[in-house]
């Protein structure tokens, strides 16, 4: 689902939502997912995204993202309030619990980042 799709509002109708998962690997492609530490409450993922690849709208309950670019250049899109952040090697910015928000990959070639997920209990809760 494009960003614009969503309502108006930012808000999607609660029988749009998904349950939520464990782990959501399976629900969208990536050209690389790795994993480089998890403890309980806390994780750090690295995530390289092809230029037509998207991590698709969602949210967690309990924990933020704070995501850190290492190759390209990542557009994040959040909702309640609806923002726009592009980010270039070097920047982050954090999606708060519960904020929904889509990455896709702004550039030409691919996008490498790290996630720092927590502190909590992981979930990803699907919004397409």
């Amino acid at each position: 689902m494009a960003p614009d799709d969503l309502r108006k509002d930012g808000l999607m109708k609660a029988e749009r939502r998904l349950q939520p998962v464990k782990d959501a690997s399976h629900l969208y492609e990536v050209e690389r997912r790795d994993r480089h530490a998890e403890r309980p409450g806390f994780r750090i993922s690295e995530l390289q995204l092809s230029p037509t690849q998207t991590v698709p709208w969602h949210f967690h309950t309990n924990i933020s993202d704070t995501f850190y670019v290492l190759e390209g250049e990542m557009r994040l899109f959040l909702q309640q309030p609806k923002e726009e952040v592009r980010l270039a090697v070097g920047q982050s910015h954090v999606a708060a619990a519960g904020r929904p928000h889509l990455v896709t990959n702004a550039g030409k070639t691919s996008l490498t980042f790290l996630i720092l997920q927590g502190v909590g209990e992981y979930d990803y809760v699907p919004l397409v």
